[in-house]
């Protein structure tokens, strides 16, 4: 498994200046935990204030358009998101991919473009109840990383895939220790298909209603390389509480 675990909050649509407060909590207190990469993806109307603000961690876009600029009112490009001060960009969460319509070829674009201006990417796969219960989710999920994976030379280096089944996303409901341990097995096995020896250096992390009271078990499951929280990280105490779950587990 590829470098230090990755703690990660989505903020999702929250957050004003009051915000910035929270971030300067969870910088501070990043320092007690040096084994552990930590990072925040506020609104983008936040990044530059968040990066202004901290020190430590990193700060990322929630996602951005294929294109580098031209008229495509309300979106934001990876090149603004790089001039802001963001490190990295989420793309292809479920809610993009459900409430916008966005296709494996559109979030491989923007995984590209991303790449192209400098910025990390987190690529989001997951799986919905449906296709669950029916017993397709590896098949689902190992698609979705085919057609969304970009393919860019160096890529293994700068991604991370993130793999949040649709149905535990802000629910409560957490699959079983077995169910992802199985489904980051295939993820795995498919990076290493997509590219080569590289795909063994992507970090695998788990998203899905993660919270203090789990993520000491998720974290320990082999091939978990970290989370990406939502809810739980728009509070320094909460989102800390994770943080110092996957610094536990660093301990020698």
């Amino acid at each position: 498994m590829a470098g230090l675990p990755y703690i990660v909050g989505n903020w999702k649509m929250n957050g004003t200046r009051a915000m910035l407060n929270e971030a300067r909590a969870i910088d501070r207190a990043a320092a007690r935990f040096p084994k552990v990469q930590v990072a925040v993806a506020p609104p983008s109307t936040l990044i530059y204030r968040t990066r202004d603000a901290v020190d430590i961690i990193g700060v990322g876009g929630q996602d951005c358009h294929a294109q580098e600029s031209g008229a495509f009112t309300g979106d934001i490009s990876a090149v603004m998101l790089k001039d802001a001060g963001a490190d990295f960009t989420i793309v292809g969460h479920s809610e993009r991919r459900t409430l916008h319509g966005e296709s494996d070829a559109d979030v491989k674009a923007k995984a590209e473009a991303a790449l192209a201006a400098g910025l990390g990417v987190i690529l989001c796969v997951g799986e919905t109840e449906a296709e669950r219960d029916a017993g397709q989710a590896e098949a689902v999920v190992g698609g979705q990383l085919e057609g969304s994976c970009p393919s860019v030379e160096g890529t293994p280096e700068k991604l991370s895939v993130a793999y949040e089944p649709v149905w535990a996303i802000g629910t409560g409901r957490v699959p079983s220790v077995e169910d992802v341990a199985a489904m980051h097995k295939s993820i795995r096995e498919k990076l290493v298909a997509i590219f080569g020896e590289g795909g063994a250096d992507v970090r695998i992390l788990y998203g899905g209603s993660v919270k203090a009271d789990n993520a000491a078990e998720l974290l320990a499951i082999p091939e978990v390389g970290g989370a990406l929280v939502g809810g739980a990280s728009l509070t320094a105490e909460s989102f800390l509480s994770i943080v110092g779950a996957a610094a536990s587990l660093t301990q020698d």
